[in-house]
């Protein structure tokens, strides 16, 4: 099912902040992704996608940005679910580059973060 709730997303100061103290973190290419297990919510991972202000100045540019990284994650977040095991996860995106790209290679990042997050929290 390729949707995106909003059970999936992490929303709520006092959530996001338990995430960024006690998180452990995986830096990729594109992405620090800083996640937390946890026994809460009804969906397998509830995510936060940031874009740094201090990259992107123009809202335009972080806004298009979040877009493009939310439906790479929604069109492959199936792989991830199933990988999981019946986990519960908290994400947080946060991207790193300076600069835009398009949909093509950011679906290719997604995946191979996915791939390596999984990897990460299974062992």
């Amino acid at each position: 099912m390729q949707t995106f709730t909003k059970a999936e997303r992490l929303s709520g100061k006092i959530a996001i902040e338990k995430l960024v103290k006690t998180g452990k973190s995986l830096n990729t290419n594109f992405f620090k992704i800083i996640w937390l297990e946890t026994v809460e919510g009804s969906v397998p991972a509830q995510i936060v996608i940031t874009v740094p202000k201090r990259s992107f100045k123009k809202a335009v540019d972080r806004n298009r940005l979040k877009r493009i990284i939310r439906e790479a994650y929604r069109k492959n977040k199936d792989k991830f679910y199933v990988d999981l095991k019946n986990k519960k996860v908290l994400l947080m995106f946060i991207y790193t580059p300076k600069t835009i790209v398009g949909y093509k290679e950011m679906e290719e990042k997604i995946i191979v973060s996915l791939k390596r997050l999984s990897s990460t929290i299974n062992s």
